[in-house]
Parts: C-alpha cells; structure tokens; sequence
C-alpha cells in the first residue's frame, strides 16, 4: 500500500450526523472525494437531500435518514439503514450538535439538558448503534469543540460541558473497543470556523479573538474535513483515544 492508498476510503462507508449544514456538508464531501459512500443523518430533511445529491454528484451511493441524535431509536435506525442499503458501517462522524450562549445564572434546566442531550448524550447513542456493528479497522471521530479545552469569552456553560464530555467519552469508548473490537475512536477539536454557528455570534466577536490565534484567520472547512478523511482512513490507523486541536493555535495561547 502506498502512502496516497493509505488516505483512500474505497469500499468504506461513512455515516455522518448533522450533514444537512455547515461543517456536516463538508465533511460529507470531504468523505465521499476520498472514496466513501455516505449514510446522512439530520433533521432537516430538505437540506438534508443537497447534501446527497452533491455526494451522488461525486459518483458514490447515498441514503438519508431523518434523525434526531437525542433519540436512540433514531440511532439505531440510521445505523440499520447504512448496513441495509450500503452494507456496512466503517466510519462514524459525530458532528451533530447545538449551542447557546446564556448566561449561567439565567439558563433554564431545559435549555441546558437540550444542549446536553444532542452534543453528549446523542454522540453515545450513535457510537453506542455504530459499535455493534463495525467490523475491525473501523473508525469514529467525535467532533468536540475548543471550547472544551479552554474558554472564548462567551457565556457557554452547556456548549462547554458537552464539548469536554465529549472528550471523555472518546478517550473510555478508545480503551473499551480498540483493543477488543478494532474500532479507533478520536476526537478533533476546531476552533473557529464558517458555520451556521459563527453567523450566530454577536458582531465583533471573532475579530476580537483574532489575537488568540497564531495563524492569524478563520479556519476553513476544508481543512477540518480534510484532517478528518485523515483520522478515519488508513493513514491513522495508529492513532486512537486522541483529541486533535485544529484550531490555529488557539489553545496554545
């Protein structure tokens, strides 16, 4: 095997939740460019199937499945639709996920077991449905946040949390099923980059983080995705229980 053979994703298949926008969409593309067919979970049906059609676009098989991660049943049935119409599950992408920015002493216990539910509790559920089934070689990126390795300056408790639990589930689902069941499981950590979460910050905001960044920018979708079709390739086969940081240097600082 070569080393560009060992960053191919031929004959895998992919499923990624919150692919109907945002970083979901290109991590989609990311994937199926790389050789992949790609099992899409959302909620959002509609922007759901431009997701699809872009990956049916790209030459590979695509089924979509109406999901909201918070329900197990709903996991389950997305897992049992990839191995159904695609045959396999090889790669999970953990990517569904929603944020708010309440301040502490003003967050209702609704508002903080939403965010909770869907970041966390959901990433458990699909990794849960995923790990019955994956076969040895298989791969699960969680994506986590910076935000659970240090603070932006925005009143984020329950982001935070899920985001840093996240990484504790990543590091225990690592030591239970990589030795045993042959599934790697890391984590990638962005920092800033366009998304439907970023149009949402108050103006000025990411200009005034901009110091905290050593590479001096946004990061760009493609280079998160990019460092994904990594993670869940060959390439990284020695690479597992890991948070990566793709954050310009922000948590360096």
């Amino acid at each position: 095997m070569t080393i560009s053979d060992m960053f191919s994703l031929d004959g895998k298949v992919a499923v990624v939740t919150g692919a109907s926008s945002g970083l979901g969409v290109a991590f989609a593309q990311a994937l199926a460019e790389a050789g992949a067919d790609l099992a899409l979970g959302a909620r959002r049906t509609d922007r759901l199937e431009e997701t699809a059609a872009m990956v049916r676009d790209l030459g590979r098989r695509v089924v979509t499945v109406a999901t909201d991660v918070a329900d197990p049943e709903q996991c389950t049935a997305l897992v049992e639709t990839a191995v159904r119409e695609l045959g396999s599950v090889d790669v999970l992408v953990n990517n569904a996920g929603i944020g708010t920015a309440v301040p502490a002493t003003r967050e209702t216990p609704e508002q903080f077991r939403q965010v909770i539910d869907v970041n966390l509790n959901g990433c458990y559920w699909m990794a849960q449905a995923c790990g019955r089934v994956m076969r040895p070689g298989s791969s699960i990126t969680n994506i986590s946040s910076v935000l659970g390795l240090t603070t932006a300056g925005l009143p984020q408790a329950a982001y935070a949390a899920s985001k840093a639990g996240l990484i504790g589930l990543t590091r225990d689902l690592a030591q239970q099923w990589t030795g045993r069941k042959g599934i790697r499981v890391n984590a990638l950590a962005p920092g800033f980059f366009t998304s439907e979460m970023t149009d949402q910050y108050p103006d000025g905001y990411l200009e005034s983080q901009g110091p905290r960044i050593p590479v001096g920018r946004k990061g760009d979708p493609r280079e998160l995705a990019a460092t994904l079709v990594w993670l869940s390739s060959p390439a990284a086969g020695y690479v597992t229980g890991q948070t990566l940081a793709v954050d310009g240097g922000m948590t360096i600082t």
